[in-house]
């Protein structure tokens, strides 16, 4: 009878040990994650021109808000739904206001299909630029 020839326990591998794989892994994320930036911004010398600040960009927006119970409002101004036409349009159509940015305020409880109405009202009275307002959450910690 042959004799077999016994391994021992501690010599056998029965598994692959993927730890070192998972941390090669993670070390080329987190090179791509630094790189990436870098990498996305042409190597061309540009003179930026000034901005305008922001207050002076909010003070040319025309706000329209709407409440939970559907009375409308353009900046301070309080308005029916028929005279909300005719403010708007004559509002665009100033000299400077073409690309003012019109912001819907809209209360959380108003349908949904009211602000869908107002967006299209806004646009098709000469707004270009529209944007829906809202209020970012804090944490409480």
């Amino acid at each position: 009878m042959r004799s077999r020839r016994q391994v021992a326990p501690y010599l056998a591998i029965t598994q692959v040990n993927v730890t070192p794989i998972i941390d090669v892994a993670l070390v080329l994320v987190i090179i791509l994650l630094v790189t990436a930036p870098l990498l996305s911004v042409a190597d061309l010398p540009v003179d930026l021109p000034q901005a305008r600040t922001r207050e002076a960009e909010d003070e040319r927006n025309v706000s329209i808000t709407l409440s939970s119970t559907g009375r409308l409002a353009v900046d301070d101004k309080v308005l029916s739904s028929e005279e909300l036409d005719r403010f708007l349009r004559s509002r665009l159509s100033q000299r400077g206001n073409e690309d003012v940015l019109v912001v819907v305020r809209a209360d959380s409880g108003a349908p949904y299909s009211a602000v869908r109405r107002l967006l299209h009202q806004a646009k098709a009275d000469g707004a270009k630029r529209l944007a829906i307002a809202t209020r970012q959450r804090t944490e409480v910690r």
